[in-house]
């Protein structure tokens, strides 16, 4: 082998100079064959990524009071602003084609809707969308009457939350979410669905604005996906609460805790514990009451879980 590489060694540039070329030529054909082999949705390194996840991981599309609507924006060189019931609006996508992730509150009535659209330049249009009709179940309960009609001092505790826990549920990052699939928090049953209509004692109160999944007192409740700390607390309805921040409007929360394992500002992972399951707050039973706001509407979580 030795002699061989000697022998190539001596002759002369010419030789040395073709090896190169072809070299490189092999090397650029190489580089074709893979880029034709790419799928065609892959776009070359220097082309403006995508500032949203794959159309495979955004949330089930279910336009009823307390779903999403998914609107089609067509094509732009940026991403246009979106803005329903001036509230603003998730938009993910790229350049060739831009969706807006539409949460729709549980007191929209049915019929026609429409977005605010703000492109590039100025230029403001209104697209219309439907919203279906969703009849929701209703539940009677009775809890001790301190719990519904609350004294002077209880309304006075509740008025303070409420103004707070708004503040929070209008938090709004720029960072758009990796993915809208979500791990269920805590195993279990689902003890009763969303947007239930519950009467406390006889009197109607507000639809049931999460998911209830019924689960002993200190099992783990775990993060479902990527996100932000952004408020933890006890509150007189709420109990031990948690509430995560997972970028462009998307908040989690998490009531009723036993226990909270993590402090305002940190970052979680999905999967990583929060905290415990409790019964603290307004409740008749130890279980994980779990909300999802979008664009500060409570909507309905199982459109984020697989």
């Amino acid at each position: 082998m030795g002699k061989r590489s000697g022998f190539v060694a001596g002759v002369g540039r010419c030789r040395r100079r073709s090896a190169r070329w072809l070299h490189r030529l092999v090397g650029a054909g190489a580089a074709v064959l893979t880029l034709l082999a790419a799928p065609l949705s892959a776009a070359p390194a220097d082309s403006n990524p995508s500032p949203g996840p794959a159309a495979a991981t955004l949330p089930q599309a279910r336009p009823v009071p307390g779903g999403i609507a998914r609107i089609d924006l067509g094509s732009a060189p940026k991403a246009p602003t979106v803005r329903f019931d001036d509230v603003p609006a998730l938009v993910v996508g790229s350049p060739a084609a831009w969706t807006a992730i539409v949460g729709i509150p549980l007191s929209t009535k049915p019929g026609t809707a429409q977005v605010e659209v703000t492109r590039a330049g100025g230029a403001t249009t209104r697209v219309p969308f439907r919203i279906d009709e969703h009849k929701y179940a209703e539940q009677r309960l009775k809890v001790a009457p301190g719990k519904v009609d609350l004294s002077p001092e209880d309304l006075a505790r509740y008025q303070r939350e409420r103004k707070h826990l708004a503040t929070v549920s209008a938090t709004r990052s720029n960072a758009v979410p990796a993915s809208f699939r979500m791990l269920q928090p805590v195993p279990g049953p689902r003890s009763s669905s969303f947007g239930l209509r519950r009467f406390f004692n006889g009197k109607p109160r507000n639809p049931h604005s999460g998911m209830d999944i019924a689960a002993p007192t200190g099992t783990a409740v775990v993060a479902p996906a990527p996100g932000r700390v952004i408020d933890t607390g006890d509150y007189f309805f709420n109990g031990n609460t948690v509430w995560i921040d997972h970028g462009g409007g998307l908040l989690t929360m998490y009531c009723h805790l036993d226990s909270i394992a993590v402090r305002n500002g940190q970052a979680v992972t999905a999967g990583e514990r929060i905290g415990t399951v409790g019964a603290t707050g307004r409740v008749t039973g130890p279980h994980l009451h779990w909300s999802v706001s979008l664009n500060r509407a409570m909507v309905d979580p199982a459109l984020f879980l697989d």
